[in-house]
């Protein structure tokens, strides 16, 4: 998850980091109407469904839309897609949906919007009518506090379950549609859909079925290069990029092979695969939005351009791809109970994303290490960071467990907070990695070195090659597979770990490493704050700066307890105007003299003078091998 970001990429101790049952889901909960094997059988919807959109109207980032919908006459209920796969929660932007008109026969028909739940449109067909022309404009954001921007100058992202209304009381695997799309002139697309003619610039994508076409969004661009990751496959894998120039999309020999490694390193792993193709959807951009969200046989990507062209400084950005694509077997082949919904209108149940996200979240690390993306110090050094997060920043588990978290979504779907570190904010991502390493080490343990996560992800995803058919999974499936490659009480270790209100940090030492402080960044944590333009002192004073503003403040830190909030602006250090260098020559002061460190700060139209006593010096997490131990997490990183 795709969160924010990822979704997700390495959520670290930033502010930026974490996007986001209790005990209540120690067992998964009983079948009901949000499982498809709780549901009574409903008749496919009769005849196909068109959706023709137009995102040629780049100046105002509108999509217009057309749909046909076969119909017979009576009361006929249409729906916007609320649950939308891989969000996590109902979020689908009704909001943007304006100019919604319903024809039949050239004659208006009257609409009305359910008051109890407005993603659902109640029409009325006439006697005669047997085909309905809807008509209405998606309004996608033209600035950036309005949401993800999502089509630009050169780019656009285009995710179908925004564009289209389909009939309630059947599911979307039973719903088919033919779908077509119309380009800016000379842009070029990727997406997973076979394209069946183009015409001009008008694209024409067979038949699917409701849910296959939702699962298939399109990254276009004026400025577009595919890449072959698997050359001669019968399956083939495709890079395909949009950036904002041309210069953007230039990429070395040394920089793709990584990426080829990357599906070899993803195929040894799961032992199958659950596609007939894939597509990587990748933008390198600064002007539309960056994301990453999972699909079945593609996934949406968003870096920002420098990602080739400065292939150092964008080390941080380099496990996007392995998740995103895990997510093909975590997720969309074996999915949560839970999350195996026949619609898109069922509430969905999250209380399994530690499986779906935190396993992810953990191969994605190791496949980016294994593949080549990132170097094994990258890879310590992003664990470091996790780590860290979870060693010192994160008090809100006093209060809250892990499992806790994963109602987050729904919660605060994703909405800015606070104070993160005491609320929590969707921890099963990076928690969830360090239980799943706890759980590769024991598994390592048990077997003398014998077996692994690596056996659990092959009998677990590796079934049924080549099938797309969703194989749901409940907590007694997963404990089921795990003592099948070694034997073990798993459902009261996991329980132990998921239900505690104190951090995962268990498997860390069991790998044999340790969590140290310097006081020096690490080389890929320097990559990361350069890229996000932040100072991290989370780890001394507990909090970021950007520019002089306070972003993310530990609560009951350091600076937490001199009075400094988020938001605040650091005017002054010592006496002096502030500047990112001049605070951390006073860390370094305090930590030599004892001498209080003095800000001017401005929160709101307050400005006060504060001093906070601290003497712990300049704090970075690093990982740091423990004497005599056997080193598991250099086996754990190694290519198969």
């Amino acid at each position: 998850m795709p969160h924010p970001f990822r979704s997700t990429v390495l959520l670290s101790a930033l502010a930026v980091a974490l996007l986001p049952v209790s005990a209540l889901l120690a067992q998964a909960p009983p079948a009901t109407a949000t499982s498809p094997t709780g549901m009574e059988a409903r008749a496919p919807y009769p005849g196909t469904l068109t959706v023709d959109v137009d995102a040629t109207d780049l100046t105002r980032r509108v999509f217009h839309v057309r749909q046909t919908v076969p119909v017979q006459a009576g009361p006929l209920r249409l729906l916007f897609p609320k649950w939308i796969p891989g969000k996590h929660r109902p979020d689908g932007p009704i909001h943007r949906l304006a100019g919604l008109r319903v024809n039949g026969n050239g004659q208006r028909i009257a609409w009305t919007r359910d008051p109890a739940d407005v993603y659902a449109f109640d029409i009325v067909v006439p006697d005669g009518v047997s085909v309905l022309e809807l008509s209405f404009d998606m309004l996608s954001p033209t600035a950036s506090n309005q949401g993800r921007i999502v089509m630009t100058g050169d780019m656009l992202n285009l995710e179908w379950g925004t564009v289209v209304l389909y009939p309630a009381g059947h599911d979307v695997a039973d719903i088919r549609i033919t779908p077509s799309l119309t380009l800016p002139a000379g842009w070029q697309a990727g997406t997973a859909l076979e394209l069946q003619s183009r015409a001009g610039d008008v694209l024409r994508y067979g038949t699917v079925d409701f849910e296959t076409l939702q699962d298939s969004p399109v990254y276009a661009g004026r400025h577009f290069r595919r890449i072959d990751l698997d050359p001669g496959a019968e399956r083939p894998v495709m890079l395909d990029i949009v950036a904002d120039a041309p210069k953007y999309l230039e990429a070395t020999d040394a920089q793709i092979e990584p990426h080829r490694a990357l599906v070899e390193q993803a195929y040894k792993l799961f032992d199958s695969q659950h596609f007939d193709h894939y597509d990587f959807l990748f933008s390198l951009s600064d002007r539309m939005g960056g994301n990453g969200l999972e699909h079945h046989r593609s996934s949406e990507n968003g870096v920002r351009p420098g990602y080739f062209t400065d292939w150092d400084a964008s080390v941080a950005s380099r496990d996007l791809l392995p998740h995103e694509f895990v997510h093909s077997w975590n997720g969309k082949f074996r999915r949560p109970a839970g999350l195996a919904t026949p619609d898109f209108h069922q509430p969905m149940v999250d209380s399994l994303l530690w499986v779906y996200e935190g396993q992810t979240q953990y191969w994605g690390m190791v496949l980016a290490a294994r593949s080549g993306l990132w170097k094994k110090q990258d890879a310590l050094d992003a664990l470091a960071l996790v780590a860290a997060t979870y060693a010192d920043d994160r008090p809100g588990l006093d209060w809250r467990t892990l499992q806790d978290t994963t109602h987050d979504p729904i919660i605060a779907m994703r909405r800015p907070q606070p104070y993160r570190s005491y609320q929590l904010s969707e921890d099963y991502y990076n928690a969830g990695a360090l239980v799943w390493l706890a759980v590769d080490a024991k598994l390592r343990e048990l077997s003398n070195g014998r077996r692994s996560l690596d056996d659990f992800a092959s009998a677990f995803f590796g079934v049924d090659d080549g099938s797309w058919d969703v194989l749901p999974y409940r907590f007694e499936d997963v404990v089921a597979a795990l003592d099948g490659v070694a034997a073990h009480d798993w459902a009261t270790f996991l329980r132990s770990r998921l239900d505690a209100n104190a951090p995962p940090l268990d498997g860390l030492a069991a790998a044999g490493w340790k969590l140290v402080y310097r006081d020096k960044p690490s080389t890929y944590h320097k990559a990361l704050l350069g890229a996000r333009k932040t100072a991290d002192h989370t780890a001394s004073l507990g909090m970021t700066v950007a520019s002089g503003n306070v972003g993310a403040v530990r609560w009951d830190g350091p600076a937490f307890n001199a009075g400094i909030a988020p938001g605040s602006s650091l005017l002054a250090v010592n006496g002096h105007a502030f500047e990112a260098d001049l605070l951390e020559d006073a860390i370094r002061a305090a930590q030599a003299d004892g001498t209080p460190i003095e800000l001017v700060v401005k929160h709101g139209e307050v400005v006060r003078t504060i001093a906070i006593d601290y003497r712990g010096g300049l704090r970075y997490p690093h990982l740091e091998r423990i004497d005599g131990s056997r080193d598991r997490l250099a086996r754990i990183l190694a290519p198969l």
